[in-house]
């Protein structure tokens, strides 16, 4: 599979989500929901004030990682930081980390990594599936995928995808800035583009698939979703112009998948995705609580 290759401006929008705590007050009869800026359950507090970077190399007490170019241009040039400086790091497996800056020549850059703050955390087991969207949309649903929890992200053909050429990199990058910007510590996978019917035929049976489609016979995605037993999960989002009947009958037709509908009004694909893993989290994933 061919990726695209983008010579415009690269780098994601900026427009990172949070998982909020609600306060309700009540004005004559309309609730209205405040959230403010803050984490809750298990989820260690992070310090959104801490400069945040994600690293490629192992992380460990006193192992300084040398900063790729661009790292180092951040660095130095625009966040304009000096030797001795202090920033948060972390690579997805071990954790975060505070780090000591140590500037090298006129261009380069050190990290020492002195002390574990937060220890490697999971999330959901969501591999979260997709018909390929056009640039921006696309990297705001990856961006809102991450922040959501997904462990994995993979595109998947369809009759009527509407752009089948996927740049995997900008998917990982707009990732990694989502996970920098909202404390998350796990990036999740990006995965190769394939068609629908290859994946299908290659899922793991013990894993339900959970596909979104206004045609499900139940209408409830809350009563759907609760007929599936908490644990690994795959969602699928269809493309802006829906499943065709063809490849509608052919998910239907595996005994791992579950219909489920986002309700009454009709969504675009990116919005489509924040809605169904939202749901998803709250009857299956880490927003079920106790």
């Amino acid at each position: 599979m061919n990726e695209e290759l983008d010579s415009g401006q690269e780098g994601a929008a900026n427009g990172a989500a949070t998982i909020d705590r609600r306060n309700m007050a009540l004005t004559g009869r309309r609730a209205i929901t405040f959230c403010d800026r803050a984490v809750s359950g298990a989820m260690a507090i992070h310090d959104f004030n801490a400069q945040r970077l994600f690293v490629e190399a192992a992380l460990s007490a006193g192992v300084a990682v040398r900063c790729p170019d661009d790292q180092s241009n951040y660095l130095r040039n625009v966040l304009r930081l000096g030797s001795g400086a202090e920033v948060l790091v972390f690579n997805g497996a071990d954790g975060e980390w505070r780090a000591r800056l140590a500037l090298e020549g006129k261009r380069g850059a050190m990290l020492e990594p002195l002390e574990q703050v937060r220890p490697q955390e999971g999330g959901p087991d969501i591999q979260y599936l997709f018909a390929p969207l056009k640039r921006a949309r696309l990297d705001y649903m990856v961006q809102k995928a991450t922040e959501l929890g997904v462990a994995s992200l993979r595109p998947v053909l369809t009759r009527h995808t509407v752009a089948e050429r996927v740049n995997l990199a900008r998917m990982r990058s707009n990732a990694i800035e989502a996970a920098e910007q909202c404390g998350i510590l796990r990036v999740p996978e990006v995965l190769a583009p394939d068609r629908l019917a290859a994946v299908l035929s290659r899922w793991d049976r013990s894993r339900p698939l959970v596909f979104c489609d206004e045609h499900a016979a139940v209408r409830s995605p809350i009563t759907a979703l609760g007929a599936i037993p908490p644990g690994p999960v795959g969602v699928l989002i269809g493309p802006e112009g829906g499943f065709a009947a063809e490849e509608r009958e052919q998910l239907a037709a595996h005994p791992f998948t579950v219909q489920v509908s986002l309700g009454p009004r009709i969504m675009r694909a990116d919005t489509a995705a924040v809605a169904a893993l939202a749901l998803v989290n709250s009857v299956l994933g880490d927003w079920r609580g106790g």
